[in-house]
Protein backbone atom coordinates (compact mmCIF):
# COMPACT_ATOMS: atom_id res chain seq x y z
CA UNK A 1 0.00 0.00 0.00
CA UNK A 2 1.62 3.48 -1.27
CA UNK A 3 2.46 6.28 1.49
CA UNK A 4 -0.85 8.69 1.85
CA UNK A 5 1.49 11.26 2.66
CA UNK A 6 4.18 10.65 0.05
CA UNK A 7 5.35 13.85 -2.16
CA UNK A 8 4.09 13.98 -5.57
CA UNK A 9 6.02 15.20 -8.34
CA UNK A 10 4.71 18.12 -10.07
CA UNK A 11 4.66 18.57 -13.93
CA UNK A 12 2.46 21.73 -13.99
CA UNK A 13 -0.02 23.10 -12.24
CA UNK A 14 -1.49 26.46 -13.55
CA UNK A 15 -4.74 28.21 -13.05
CA UNK A 16 -6.38 29.96 -15.82
CA UNK A 17 -9.90 31.63 -16.28
CA UNK A 18 -11.29 29.97 -18.96
CA UNK A 19 -15.13 30.06 -21.01
CA UNK A 20 -17.32 26.85 -21.40
CA UNK A 21 -20.18 27.08 -23.69
CA UNK A 22 -22.93 25.10 -22.77
CA UNK A 23 -24.95 23.28 -25.80
CA UNK A 24 -27.78 21.00 -26.39
CA UNK A 25 -29.22 19.79 -29.55
CA UNK A 26 -30.94 16.91 -31.36
CA UNK A 27 -29.69 15.88 -35.12
CA UNK A 28 -31.52 13.91 -37.45
CA UNK A 29 -30.66 10.90 -35.73
CA UNK A 30 -32.42 11.97 -32.81
CA UNK A 31 -29.48 11.25 -30.58
CA UNK A 32 -29.60 14.51 -27.95
CA UNK A 33 -25.96 16.12 -27.40
CA UNK A 34 -25.41 17.66 -24.23
CA UNK A 35 -21.58 18.84 -24.50
CA UNK A 36 -19.36 21.51 -22.70
CA UNK A 37 -16.82 23.27 -25.24
CA UNK A 38 -14.09 25.03 -22.86
CA UNK A 39 -11.79 27.63 -24.68
CA UNK A 40 -8.30 27.96 -23.02
CA UNK A 41 -5.14 29.62 -24.31
CA UNK A 42 -3.54 25.55 -23.34
CA UNK A 43 -3.66 23.24 -26.13
CA UNK A 44 -2.51 25.43 -29.03
CA UNK A 45 -5.68 26.64 -30.05
CA UNK A 46 -8.29 23.26 -29.93
CA UNK A 47 -10.95 23.80 -27.30
CA UNK A 48 -12.00 20.58 -24.69
CA UNK A 49 -14.95 19.18 -25.80
CA UNK A 50 -16.82 17.12 -22.84
CA UNK A 51 -19.85 14.99 -23.29
CA UNK A 52 -21.78 15.51 -20.44
CA UNK A 53 -24.23 12.24 -20.98
CA UNK A 54 -20.95 9.82 -20.58
CA UNK A 55 -18.11 12.40 -18.99
CA UNK A 56 -15.91 11.66 -22.31
CA UNK A 57 -13.58 14.05 -23.11
CA UNK A 58 -11.56 15.60 -26.16
CA UNK A 59 -8.87 18.35 -26.95
CA UNK A 60 -10.25 18.78 -30.43
CA UNK A 61 -9.48 21.53 -33.39
CA UNK A 62 -10.81 21.42 -37.10
CA UNK A 63 -8.26 18.99 -37.78
CA UNK A 64 -9.17 16.36 -35.79
CA UNK A 65 -12.64 16.40 -37.10
CA UNK A 66 -11.30 15.40 -40.66
CA UNK A 67 -9.30 12.33 -38.79
CA UNK A 68 -12.35 9.08 -40.51
CA UNK A 69 -13.63 7.53 -37.09
CA UNK A 70 -12.07 9.83 -34.69
CA UNK A 71 -14.89 11.22 -33.12
CA UNK A 72 -16.76 7.86 -33.34
CA UNK A 73 -14.28 6.05 -31.45
CA UNK A 74 -13.97 8.95 -28.70
CA UNK A 75 -17.85 9.70 -27.83
CA UNK A 76 -18.58 6.15 -28.84
CA UNK A 77 -21.14 7.32 -31.80
CA UNK A 78 -22.12 5.94 -34.75
CA UNK A 79 -21.44 6.99 -38.34
CA UNK A 80 -25.18 9.39 -38.39
CA UNK A 81 -24.43 10.48 -34.67
CA UNK A 82 -21.04 11.05 -35.50
CA UNK A 83 -21.87 13.19 -39.10
CA UNK A 84 -24.05 15.16 -36.60
CA UNK A 85 -20.88 15.87 -34.14
CA UNK A 86 -18.77 16.60 -36.36
CA UNK A 87 -21.22 19.30 -38.80
CA UNK A 88 -21.75 21.23 -34.65
CA UNK A 89 -18.04 21.37 -34.11
CA UNK A 90 -17.03 22.71 -37.33
CA UNK A 91 -18.86 25.94 -36.23
CA UNK A 92 -17.71 26.01 -32.98
CA UNK A 93 -13.90 25.08 -33.04
CA UNK A 94 -11.10 27.16 -34.81
CA UNK A 95 -7.79 26.69 -36.50
CA UNK A 96 -5.22 25.36 -34.10
CA UNK A 97 -1.76 27.42 -34.06
CA UNK A 98 1.26 26.28 -33.22
CA UNK A 99 4.17 27.97 -31.49
CA UNK A 100 8.08 27.06 -31.21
Amino acid sequence: MSDPHQELDFLSDSTEATSTRFVTFIGGSLKRFDLAVTSTNRFYGKKLVMDLHNGRTAILGTDDLDEEGYLEHIYQLNEEEGSELRTFLYQVLGEPYFTD
